[in-house]
């Protein structure tokens, strides 16, 4: 057996430039919307794409790290302990495929893509928990959005968002962390669906018997595009919403702001 020198473990943990990049747009657009500086829209644009990402690779790095505790100690070699999105075993599927669901329709649906060795983990809970550990990364997300909202800690009389060039009342920050929230609660809960392929899935397949998850495997590439076209398409897509507004109304903040949040956020549109 070989380990790791002390100098290597650093390198496989060493916070990404890119990660770090990521963050930095996300603060100087909070700042922005917070001051009044620039263009109210597209600092939302900004704000809230910054944001998805950095929580993209939050949920890839709970994974990761869950499964380094499990067990798996490849998955520093492999470089999921840095922040890297280029580092994931499928940027499309895990990083561009989320990012323009959001630019579509505004559902925050991560994609699976670090690769972990599960026969080096034993333990039924610790592959549930391995599954667990990204939803719940979006769910702490939101709910520090949803904290944030209702308890108006962003709100600025003094610098009011504009559309068209009205002013309308409130602030642009907190519209923006409305639209964020939005986005991390749908992602928690659309992930946490029991679905192939979906993390959801992940937490109950080690308690389903060899015969049932060979039945399923062939479906899992497909469950996250098959759930993706259920909720753009049909009725789904209203329980969604519907469910999600229920989650602002129990954290006591106002949907309206992740609604204009979303509005203001296509800032190539005109209505």
């Amino acid at each position: 057996m070989t380990y790791a020198s002390t100098g290597q473990r650093s390198a496989e943990s060493r916070v990404s430039p890119i990660f770090l990049a990521l963050a930095g747009t996300f603060v100087a657009a909070g700042l922005a919307l917070a001051t009044g500086w620039g263009n109210d829209r597209f600092g939302i644009f900004l704000f809230v794409v910054a944001g998805w990402m950095v929580s993209l690779c939050l949920h890839e790095y709970a994974h990761a790290r869950t499964a380094l505790a499990g067990g798996d100690i490849t998955v520093g070699m492999k470089g999921y302990l840095t922040l890297n999105p280029l580092k994931y075993g499928h940027v499309v599927m895990s990083f561009v495929l989320p990012v323009v669901f959001v630019l579509m329709g505004g559902i925050g649906l991560p994609g699976g893509a670090v690769y972990i060795e599960r026969d080096r983990i034993s333990g039924r809970l610790k592959h549930s928990l391995i599954s667990a550990a990204g939803p719940l990364v979006n769910a702490a997300f939101g709910v520090l959005l949803l904290v944030a909202v209702s308890q108006g800690w962003f709100d600025n009389p003094d610098v009011p968002a504009h559309y068209d060039g009205q002013e309308l009342g409130f602030s642009p920050l907190p519209a923006a962390l409305g639209f964020l929230a939005y986005l991390q609660v749908t992602a928690a809960v659309l992930n946490l669906l029991p679905v192939p392929g979906l993390d959801g899935y992940g937490i109950i397949e080690p308690w389903l018997s060899l015969k049932t998850r060979r039945a399923i495997a062939p479906y899992a590439p497909y469950g996250m595009l098959l759930l993706f076209a259920l909720v753009w398409q049909s009725q789904v897509g209203q329980w969604l919403y519907d469910f999600t507004m229920g989650i602002f109304d129990l954290f006591g903040a106002d949907s309206h702001y992740a609604t204009v949040g979303r509005l203001l956020f296509s800032f190539w549109k005109t209505y």
